[in-house]
């Protein structure tokens, strides 16, 4: 068992207050730290002029953070254009030598072969036409006379047909 709790003394414990009670404060302590409180103009100025140069460096830091991140996008923008262009190159590439394949005639004759089920043609197939070495075009028979009236306004054709000229 514990004896700490048990009293053995008659009188009763004396009980601390939940407070302090304020001392009051002593009037040469106040002087004093109004004393250092109060701040000459020259050290004011100084105070003013230090707080300008943090302002302005903070200023210029932002400013040159800014233009980074500006130069940085701008970087990463070029960079995407030249692999697009880079791509679009090794298309073309492909294209033009998709385009020398197709025109290979043995390419062309494949395709024929194996998609149009074409084939060669053989010996029994060709028909052969003789033509005689007569020419075809036809002299012109008509001399073609064009009429002046044609040529003539309505007006003009109006007075001549009622005059006679």
């Amino acid at each position: 068992m514990t004896r700490a709790s048990y009293q053995y003394e008659t009188s009763p414990r004396k009980l601390q207050p939940s407070y302090r009670p304020k001392k009051k404060p002593d009037l040469r302590v106040l002087e004093v730290r109004k004393q250092k409180n109060k701040v000459s103009g020259a050290e004011k100025k100084k105070q003013l002029k230090l707080a300008i140069y943090i302002v302005g460096i903070f200023a210029l830091l932002l400013t040159i953070s800014y233009r980074n991140s500006q130069i940085n996008e701008k970087f990463n923008k070029v960079q995407s254009l030249k692999r697009q262009i880079s791509s679009l190159q090794k298309e073309n590439e492909q294209t033009k030598v998709n385009i020398e394949n197709n025109l290979n005639s043995n390419y062309i004759e494949q395709q024929a072969k194996e998609k149009l089920g074409m084939r060669k043609l053989t010996n029994k197939q060709t028909v052969y036409i003789n033509l005689p070495k007569k020419d075809y075009v036809e002299s012109p028979s008509e001399k073609v006379v064009i009429e002046e009236e044609e040529e003539k306004g309505w007006l003009e054709q109006f007075f001549s047909s009622l005059f006679g000229n």
